[in-house]
């Protein structure tokens, strides 16, 4: 709705400038709504019921104590608002924050640890942060792709992204040992960042049929999922598993079946 005069007198000239152009009237209507919908005070959160990066913001939403309104939208018919408030990626997450976007599912994390700094989420100093951000980059980069491409791909290609994707958790299970949380006791930047380990992961082993966490090899790893599934931020904010396995299977099998798959094989795995 138009209730600004100053929106009222941009729409009246602009319109004129156009000469009645209705896909001109229809991108300044966006813009108009855009600018109303940020003016809007409060906090919220575009994303998609399966992405596991829209729940590590929705967690640390939780954690943090910060109420937020969920628009949930669909990744397959991009919405205007979506494309206008992320038009570098056109994907979610997206979080508003009054007249503040952020996009990027790490990014906004540490936004919110900043912005509402009670339980901290990043360790203090320095070198811990670094350390913390180091490690959630390498289980993204090294994991989660190869974990991916290990539930698309079949024979020769899924044993060598499932041995690739094991190796990243013989890094991992050496950063976990002996702990109980990766940092302390209290759930933090890191425990949420890798987080979909201890819910995706195991679904796309089912749909698979490979085994990426074997708990007698990581028995650190798996204790410490374990306890992150049981935390009740955590547990209780999780999509309905029968919904996911549908999703994925139908998901997978139409990757695998793209004519680009096969280039993110080459791109992502080792010889």
């Amino acid at each position: 709705m138009v209730n600004d005069i100053n929106d009222i007198a941009s729409l009246t000239k602009e319109s004129k400038m156009a000469s009645g152009s209705s896909k001109y009237i229809a991108s300044l209507s966006m813009r108009i709504t855009r600018k109303h919908f940020m003016a809007e005070q409060g906090v919220k959160l575009l994303g998609f019921w399966a992405s596991s990066y829209v729940y590590r913001v929705i967690w640390a939403l939780k954690l943090k104590g910060v109420d937020y309104e969920y628009i949930e939208e669909d990744i397959f018919n991009k919405s205007p608002l979506l494309l206008q408030f992320n038009p570098i990626h056109k994907k979610v997450p997206v979080l508003i924050h009054g007249d503040r976007v952020i996009c990027e599912s790490y990014v906004i994390v540490q936004y919110i640890d900043e912005t509402w700094p009670h339980c901290p989420l990043l360790p203090q100093h320095p070198y811990e942060r670094a350390m913390a951000r180091f490690w959630a980059d390498f289980a993204e980069t090294k994991l989660l792709i190869t974990a991916s491409i290990a539930l698309c791909a079949r024979g020769e290609e899924q044993e060598r992204a499932v041995t690739q994707a094991m190796e990243a958790v013989e890094k991992i299970e050496e950063v976990v040992k002996e702990k109980k949380l990766f940092v302390g006791e209290s759930i933090g930047y890191l425990d949420i960042c890798l987080g979909w380990m201890s819910y995706w992961l195991p679904v796309w082993e089912e749909i698979g049929g490979m085994q990426i966490i074997d708990p007698i090899k990581f028995p650190a790893t798996s204790s410490w999922m374990n306890t992150l599934l049981h935390h009740p931020v955590i547990g209780d904010n999780l999509p309905a598993r029968d919904a996911m396995i549908e999703y994925f299977q139908k998901r997978s099998k139409d990757i695998s079946e793209s004519d680009w798959f096969e280039g993110v094989i080459r791109l992502h795995l080792q010889p």
